[in-house]
């Protein structure tokens, strides 16, 4: 039930399409893996909560140590930017994007030095 509510079926379904597939394990003993959404919703909730991986709820399945090594993975895979694109592109695709309240002043926005 938490894990539906943190990630819908909407925002599931465009996750899908930029996750890479799971690897291939060979035959045998280990832990099975956590599913995606399971993890996904694990990784929204320690980004919104302001938790830290290790005090993420046992309610989600994943430990806090298996959904950051996820995160790992799929920062490293660029899930995250691809994500972006894909809501994006739905959202504009459907009209729900209006850009043009969207300007920017560079002005407003402070350099930061040493980066």
């Amino acid at each position: 039930m938490m894990v539906e509510r943190m990630v819908l079926d909407e925002l599931w379904e465009l996750f899908q399409r930029v996750v890479p597939p799971a690897p291939s394990r060979p035959q045998g003993g280990g832990r099975r893996r956590y599913g995606d959404r399971e993890v996904l919703a694990a990784i929204i909730f320690v980004a919104t909560a302001g938790c830290t991986w290790r005090q993420l709820p046992p309610v989600f399945g994943p430990s806090g140590p298996t959904a950051h090594r996820r995160f790992t993975e799929w920062t490293a895979a660029r899930v995250w930017a691809k994500l972006h694109r894909v809501i994006l592109d739905e959202l504009g695709s459907r009209g729900d994007l209006d850009w043009s309240r969207c300007a920017i002043d560079s002005v407003n926005m402070r350099a930061l030095r040493g980066i």
